[in-house]
């Protein structure tokens, strides 16, 4: 069964989407705050406008998947597979995080 669902709006914070394939599903202007995504297939997927404040990532496949206008995010390139993951220019900051470097 293919199944493609859009959040909208919707208050999905400490969420646990961990080992889950949720390719392609919209979360549009959510609050996900410490959301788990763990593991989770995230191909795909949209983050639009979405809060994600202390979200997990961890082992989470990101192919194709938009940060562009999401925020708050902070994902380790180096535990998470990113392919043709899209961000902003802004949102970069989100993949630093772990060398605590101040970028102005």
């Amino acid at each position: 069964f293919l199944f493609s669902a859009v959040f909208t709006k919707c208050n999905l914070s400490y969420t646990l989407f961990s080992n889950m394939e949720l390719e392609n599903m919209t979360f549009e202007n959510c609050n996900l705050n410490s959301a788990d995504f763990s593991e989770a297939d995230l191909s795909g997927v949209s983050f639009s406008g979405s809060d994600l404040i202390n979200a997990v990532f961890s082992n989470t496949l990101l192919e194709k998947t938009d940060f562009r206008t999401a925020d708050n995010f902070s994902i380790d390139p180096e535990i998470n597979r990113l392919k043709k993951t899209k961000f902003s220019r802004s949102g970069l900051a989100g993949l630093l995080d772990k060398y605590d470097i101040v970028i102005e």
